[in-house]
């Protein structure tokens, strides 16, 4: 037995889409007229907000010291395995430092996992944008690149504080 499909009875102007191509040719010419918001980069530099996640850094306090205690929780939350940490003890008030801590920055997808997983806030998300590499080591960020003083770093940790 065979069914037979019963088509919407649908009219010419439908059946040859008028209604639907007017509508996309009105949200266009809508859009075209409105202002534009592009920048003229390199002339106009973007300023993030707090809340803007560029490249991961080590937070450095003002007497010169990272915060870091080389626990090693932000390599192991790091879902592309960006992080490398070895720690070393130490005799100061601190029981541990990191000997070496790099980033492969063509690994990191900015998720900041390691920005919440560490309980010292040693690692934040920083406003740095710019990353343009003309060599694959260039790319690995050791200590000398990673550690920012904290005064550069302070809208983003009142934010993470705030955040929490």
């Amino acid at each position: 037995m065979a069914v037979k499909k019963r088509e919407k009875d649908l009219t010419l102007l439908q059946k040859m889409y008028i209604p639907e191509i007017v509508k996309g040719l009105s949200l266009t010419m809508h859009n075209m007229f409105k202002p534009k918001f592009t920048m003229k980069y390199p002339e106009e530099k973007f300023i993030p907000p707090a809340s803007y996640r560029g490249r991961p850094v080590l937070v450095m306090e003002e007497n010169g010291e990272e915060r870091c205690v080389a626990c090693g929780l932000c390599s192991r939350v790091c879902p592309a395995l960006a992080i490398e940490v070895q720690a070393a003890e130490t005799e100061r008030e601190k029981e541990r430092y990191p000997v070496k801590f790099e980033i492969n920055m063509l690994r990191c997808i900015f998720c900041g996992f390691c920005e919440e997983v560490c309980p010292e806030e040693a690692i934040v998300m920083s406003k740095d944008y710019e990353l343009a590499f003309s060599r694959r080591e260039d790319a690995i960020y050791g200590k000398d690149k990673l550690l920012t003083p904290v005064v550069q770093l302070k809208d983003r940790i009142e934010f993470l504080r705030s955040y929490k």
